[in-house]
């Protein structure tokens, strides 16, 4: 009996229009279905993207999109319930399986459309987000190619260091540790680092590759500098040596010729020239062996150690130098230091008076001061055996305190 009651409603004006109203309504049911089913692929796709991003930012998003996830999926079982349960291909229904069918398809599409709207909001609250990330990723670009370019300048330098024979091994190693930074955003996105671990990454990158071309640049130098200096350092040993008998000639006239109180301070200047260029030989096998070694980091410092005792040898002959040249001249003319001198003094003096007021009390007492040592200085030279050091020394003091009131003054006057 009801398969003929099917069958007249399919001649039942009711039960089509019936059928027609309720396919309409699977219709309306299907399309707010894929409304839905669209809008919650497109958040979890741009959660995802912002996500990856900006990992802080996404954090409340993803919990909202958590719930309106289930929410979502509880309505489309619900959609897919009320699809299986009524079959409105078959034509043989009766007017009330069709209305039915109908209320059914009905109650589903605001439930589908209340998971779509809250969707909706979550994709209209994340939009912002993520234009904002992805407007912050195009700065992302040019950090990487800064870093590609500083290790590809890193790489150069390091190349040619290592053609100049040192020993690359360690600048090696950190270009390497460099490297994999970069390949782990260029090969995998983002590296899990988000957005501004990246930035701060690439940044980190190039900063690294920056200091690597520098140490191997500077290591570099330090092979052409070391092999220049070797040869400099080894001609002034020669120089210097050369200079050792000339100071122990310069030394035995300071002996004949002047009083023990004008080169006391000097004694034992060509032993220590010669102790100081022993040491300077010895810094300089070291340099040798060291680059033989490839070792440009311990030959540099080597080579400085070998200068440093070279300058000392040579300050100390210098010193007998100058000290011969001085005491020369002051015994050949004693009256030559002493002239410069007061007319240094007497300078300081015209100052003081030249400014307002006149003298100040305290620049006239020096001055004055500085006169009386004037007078006593020749005092120094009395006796079969002068003291011209003690002269000279005394007369170069009153000329540097003379100099010292004439720069007062001049700041004084200066306001």
């Amino acid at each position: 009996m009801a398969r003929d009651q099917r069958r007249r409603g399919r001649r039942d004006p009711r039960a089509v229009r019936a059928r027609e109203a309720a396919l309409t309504a699977r219709q309306d049911a299907a399309q707010s279905f894929f409304d839905m089913d669209s809008a919650q692929k497109f958040v979890g796709a741009r959660l995802a993207a912002l996500s990856g991003l900006d990992a802080a930012a996404a954090d409340p998003l993803r919990r909202r999109f958590a719930a309106a996830h289930a929410a979502a999926d509880e309505a489309a079982g619900q959609y897919i319930a009320v699809v299986d349960a009524h079959d409105l291909d078959d034509e043989d229904r009766s007017m009330i399986e069709y209305e039915d069918a109908g209320r059914a398809m009905h109650g589903v599409v605001p439930v589908l459309a209340r998971a779509t709207e809250t969707l909706n909001r979550l994709a209209a609250d994340l939009a912002p987000l993520l234009a904002r990330a992805e407007a912050a990723l195009d700065d992302l670009a040019p950090l990487l190619r800064t870093a590609r370019e500083a290790l590809q300048e890193a790489r150069e330098a390091v190349d040619a260091a290592a053609a100049a024979g040192m020993d690359t091994a360690e600048v090696e190693a950190e270009f390497e540790l460099a490297r994999g930074g970069l390949a782990e955003l260029t090969t995998e996105g983002l590296g899990g680092l988000g957005l501004r671990g990246a930035m701060l990454r690439a940044g980190e990158v190039a900063e690294s590759a920056g200091r690597i071309a520098e140490d191997a640049r500077e290591l570099a130098e330090a092979v052409a500098r070391t092999r220049n200096g070797l040869a400099s350092v080894r001609t002034r040993v020669q120089m210097t040596e050369g200079r050792r008998a000339r100071v122990e000639d310069a030394m035995s006239e300071l002996r004949r010729e002047y009083a023990l109180a004008c080169w006391q301070d000097l004694r034992g200047a060509p032993e220590a020239m010669g102790q100081a260029l022993e040491r300077a030989g010895e810094r300089i096998a070291e340099t040798e062996r060291a680059a033989s070694a490839g070792d440009w980091r311990t030959a540099p410092r080597a080579l400085a150690a070998a200068r440093a005792e070279l300058k000392d040898a040579e300050r100390r002959a210098a010193r007998v130098d100058d000290r011969v040249r001085d005491l020369r001249e002051v015994k050949a003319d004693p009256s030559g230091p002493l002239e410069r001198a007061r007319f240094t003094v007497r300078d300081a003096q015209r100052l003081a008076v030249s400014a307002p007021g006149g003298p100040a009390p305290a620049h006239a007492r020096v001055l004055d001061g500085l006169v009386a040592r004037l007078e006593r200085a020749p005092g120094l030279l009395q006796g079969a055996h002068p003291d011209y050091w003690a002269y000279l020394s005394e007369l170069r003091a009153i000329e540097e305190r003379a100099r010292d009131v004439v720069e007062v003054i001049r700041q004084e006057l200066a306001g």
